[in-house]
């Protein structure tokens, strides 16, 4: 079987390991320049979800590739507001130590191998049939 996928090179995970510094330095332009919140949206809203779901070690299949995305954007706003609550928690909050925070997590996390995405590994319609598919139409009858 030709396999045509790619493996995930390392620009990617050294992308994905440094995309929240750059919506950091973003923050130091003045206030209202839309350069300033859309990176620190973004960041928060993909960086960390890709982070831990890309790159799989054999690339993604076409199925698992939506897959991914759509569970980046929630994966990223969970650790985003796990950690904005602990940071509340210990009155330590700020949007720099926030960032700081994702940024690094975002470091630490790019390098490792991603987590498990069902439709990378199987295809996003392969299913198993069941017993009585298996054995044909008068399977099922008892007769």
């Amino acid at each position: 079987m030709n396999d045509t996928r790619t493996p995930a090179g390392p620009w990617l995970r050294a992308a994905l390991a440094l995309s929240g510094w750059p919506a950091l330095a973003a923050t130091e332009l003045p206030d209202g320049v839309p350069l300033r919140w859309i990176p620190v949206l973004l960041f928060v809203l993909l960086g960390p979800g890709c982070a831990l779901l890309l790159p799989l070690p054999r690339g993604l299949r076409p199925g698992a590739r939506l897959e991914a995305l759509a569970l980046a954007a929630p994966l990223s706003l969970s650790l985003a507001t796990l950690t904005a609550t602990a940071l509340f928690l210990v009155q330590g909050f700020t949007a720099t130590v926030f960032l700081v925070s994702l940024a690094a997590f975002c470091t630490v996390v790019a390098p490792l191998p991603a987590l498990p995405l069902p439709a990378a590994t199987r295809g996003a319609v392969e299913r198993r049939p069941r017993r009585d598919e298996r054995a044909g139409p008068a399977a099922g009858n008892g007769r």
